[in-house]
């Protein structure tokens, strides 16, 4: 048996008795850290062996682990805070053991993801957990490109040393008066949580860097926003084929008539040559069916 058990993520005092009760029952706790972890132990008089399972050794220690199961030992799987494998070693054990015909149970506790939500002030009726971003300027900036359209809610764990630059990508990508929350220190002493817009909190983040924990909340798209753009971009590209096909009426290329839209409306010259070919192809059709 595997237990995936729910760590404190701030006080201590959110460990439930269930998941001390699991501690202090199985045969081995995997853990991050195991100096980390003693003193919680210890506090509750748990004496159960722990065992080091973080990122550079969980593919080696995840066959002997799974091994000691095959064996009848009753494992449980803990992280330094949170719920293991959210962007936290274990997704690679859980499966292994599932694949191993051995049960896998969760032991529910505390999660910075919904914990982060439930405070932040933006919609949560549907969200996306996007973790911990590139670290690396450019990589970062595709997949915040990528996310642009997403019209949910974003949740986003970020180091407090580069909050300031990621809220400050985000402010050029997103736009800087969208609506964003920093939650920080959930569940202890310090906790802050400050909603505002992307550009406003890039400025405070950027001047005053972030300390301790970080989950970032950030508004998806707004719906009719969305809609808006969508129309206007359709729009767009027919004024501007239609513009080109006369301009070619009178005398010019293709080609040339886009250059000539391209100069004039601030579109690239491609992109409105490709919607004036597909303009002339529809209308070809159209008069074929005719």
């Amino acid at each position: 048996m595997l237990y995936v058990v729910g760590m404190p993520i701030g006080d201590s005092a959110d460990l439930s008795p269930r998941a001390l009760a699991t501690l202090a029952q199985v045969d081995l706790i995997a853990c991050e850290d195991t100096r980390r972890i003693a003193p919680l132990l210890a506090a509750h008089a748990i004496s159960t062996p722990t065992l080091s399972y973080f990122e550079h050794n969980e593919e080696r220690r995840t066959p002997e682990l799974v091994e000691r199961m095959r064996r009848g030992a009753r494992l449980a799987l803990v992280t330094d805070a949170g719920t293991p494998a959210i962007s936290d070693p274990g997704f690679r054990l859980v499966r292994e053991t599932l694949d191993a015909g051995i049960r896998v149970g969760a032991i529910p506790g505390p999660s910075a993801v919904v914990a982060a939500l439930s405070i932040a002030g933006l919609p949560t009726d549907r969200f996306s957990f996007e973790g911990f971003l590139s670290s690396k300027p450019g990589a970062r900036r595709n997949a915040l490109r990528a996310l642009s359209r997403e019209q949910r809610t974003m949740v986003f764990f970020e180091a407090a040393r580069r909050l300031g630059t990621l809220l400050a990508d985000m402010a050029t990508v997103f736009g800087a008066g969208r609506e964003a929350t920093v939650v920080r220190e959930i569940g202890k002493t310090y906790e802050e949580v400050v909603r505002a817009k992307l550009g406003e909190l890039a400025a405070r983040f950027t001047a005053n860097p972030a300390r301790g924990e970080v989950t970032l909340v950030v508004a998806g798209l707004d719906h009719e926003q969305s809609a808006q753009e969508r129309v206007g971009r359709a729009d767009l590209a027919e004024v501007s084929a239609l513009t080109a096909e006369m301009l070619c009426e009178a005398g010019l290329s293709l080609k040339q008539a886009s250059a000539v839209m391209a100069r004039l409306g601030g579109r690239r010259r491609r992109e409105i040559y490709q919607d004036a070919l597909a303009s002339r192809r529809t209308h070809q059709d159209d008069n074929q069916d005719d």
